[in-house]
């Protein structure tokens, strides 16, 4: 009778403890060390006992469900015998913590860091995803009084995603404490939201509302948005008087064309084009498009490297441009594909094209002793490698073949992919002789593949996904570094070689 009891008592403690399968249990020393070697990204409970995790334990289930693949959960009960022991030794003590829990990170199988952040469902997510990202905007107490939107049923929406803008806009980094203080300002009688409308979720959303960049704001009116606002240069003041009387944004004035400004440079077009160079034995000629970024940060030192050599009575050479979304022929006939293009011509020749010149000095510096540029760069695709370059034609059956598969999708022109090129190479070749494993690349500015890279899920460079057989298992956001491509590997490996094992044991 008294043996009924107990498992009576105990039935609903055991019952209230159940925790998600993708939680490990871990309470040995050696087993603790081997999960640190073995995964990249661990987040680690430690509890006094058992009931004193169960909170944080309902709610890294969830997490560990989205984070799987990408990041590990673990849990240590320092209550029980063996678990007091695993404590002492990594000494941890969560007791001298409220609520007798602590969160500790370990990162490629080190301490990281203790985990700070709300005890959330978003922000435990966001921190497996990024430990050494930034937090989410809404974690920041000064941003009380924005509230935070995840649905379409808003009054006003201020289109922002934190972590993008946080890690490379500027304009977004300025203006969010502006947007914050606003909010306060105008708390009670205006409300200023936040949004993040990133995700391919949203892509309805943004075409409605013309989001085009980050950061836009959108202003509403019972329900109903009426226009943007578009000063990226306000003051939190500039806001909140703004809102007291929103108008919409007065209409730009037109750019007056570059030919028709006060420049030095010669403007040709298609008619004048041969018989300029006739009479000009050296000449430098911009291709541009008036709506080219790249053309209007150049426009500047063109015009005072025309501004020497121009009007100079011992040039070596002058500047001219075409317009070639209005003098077409010329373009097509020097089969110009990109803006800006700058040729140098000797004597009516095409003789070189110049993409490294941009600045004033190395204008006129060339102009003074012209020179064939340096050749090119070989493209990564073309370099002997142990990556494996995939294109839409041949990704899906590439990968079925493989049980593990790192891709990586990049754009040739990105800094960020160009930093993890060799890193993610140098990985690649130590695993160059394992049959299972591949990593691969996938340009995707080439043909076809901008489709297939938004099929992948990639809404920015680079993209790392892990598939098994062909099938996503979720995205990479470690190390970009060899060590952290490598771990990344050798724990999946690990983990392969442990189910092996214990298969045997279960025979």
């Amino acid at each position: 009778m008294s043996v009924l009891v107990l498992l009576a008592c105990l039935l609903p403690l055991l019952q209230a403890l159940k925790v998600s399968p993708l939680i490990e249990k871990v309470s040995d020393h050696k087993d603790f060390r081997k999960l640190l070697r073995t995964r990249t990204n661990v987040l680690v409970l430690f509890t006094t006992s058992a009931s004193s995790g169960d909170s944080h334990l309902k709610l890294l289930s969830d997490v560990a469900q989205t984070v799987k693949g990408q990041g590990t959960i673990a849990w240590v009960n320092c209550g029980d015998s063996e678990g007091r022991k695993l404590c002492k030794k990594v000494k941890v003590n969560p007791s001298s913590k409220h609520g007798g829990a602590e969160l500790l990170h370990y990162k490629d199988g080190t301490f990281h860091t203790e985990y700070s952040r709300p005890a959330t469902f978003k922000s435990m997510v966001a921190f497996l995803k990024d430990p050494s990202g930034p937090p989410l905007w809404e974690e920041n107490p000064e941003a009380k009084d924005i509230v935070h939107i995840e649905t379409e049923k808003i009054v006003l929406r201020c289109n922002h995603r934190p972590g993008f803008c946080l890690a490379g806009c500027g304009v977004c980094k300025r203006m969010q404490p502006v947007f914050q203080q606003a909010a306060t300002e105008t708390k009670g009688t205006h409300v200023l939201a936040g949004m993040n409308v990133h995700p391919a979720e949203f892509d309805g959303l943004k075409q409605e509302f013309d989001v085009k960049g980050y950061p836009t704001f959108c202003y509403f009116e019972k329900g109903k948005f009426l226009h943007h606002y578009e000063n990226y240069g306000a003051s939190a003041k500039d806001i909140a008087d703004w809102m007291k009387n929103p108008q919409a944004p007065q209409p730009k004035a037109p750019e007056v064309p570059w030919s028709e400004t006060d420049s030095p440079v010669y403007h040709l077009t298609d008619e004048s084009f041969d018989s300029f160079l006739e009479e000009h034995p050296a000449a430098l000629i911009m291709f541009y498009a008036p709506w080219c970024g790249h053309c209007k940060k150049m426009k500047p030192e063109y015009d005072e490297a025309a501004e020497v050599l121009n009007k100079g009575s011992n040039s070596p050479g002058v500047l001219a441009a075409v317009d070639s979304t209005v003098h077409k022929a010329a373009g097509e006939r020097f089969k110009i594909s990109g803006f800006p293009t700058v040729k140098f011509f000797l004597r009516g020749e095409d003789t070189f094209t110049l993409p490294q010149l941009r600045s004033r000095d190395k204008i006129i510096e060339f102009m003074h002793s012209p020179q064939a540029p340096p050749p090119p760069e070989q493209s990564w695709e073309d370099q002997p490698s142990s990556v494996s370059h995939l294109g839409s034609e041949d990704f899906r059956e590439a990968l079925k073949k493989k049980k593990h598969a790192l891709v990586m999708f990049y754009a040739p022109w990105c800094p960020h992919c160009k930093n993890a090129v060799p890193h993610f190479t140098a990985a690649a070749e130590l695993f160059r002789e394992d049959r299972k494993i591949v990593y691969s690349a996938v340009d995707c500015t080439r043909g076809q593949n901008h489709e297939l890279c938004k099929q992948e899920g990639v809404e920015g460079y680079p993209t790392f996904n892990h598939y098994n057989y062909g099938k996503l298992v979720g995205k990479y956001n470690g190390d970009r570094g060899e060590a952290g491509f490598i771990g990344f590997m050798r724990s999946l490996r690990g983990r392969d070689q442990e189910k092996v094992v214990k298969k045997k044991e279960e025979l």
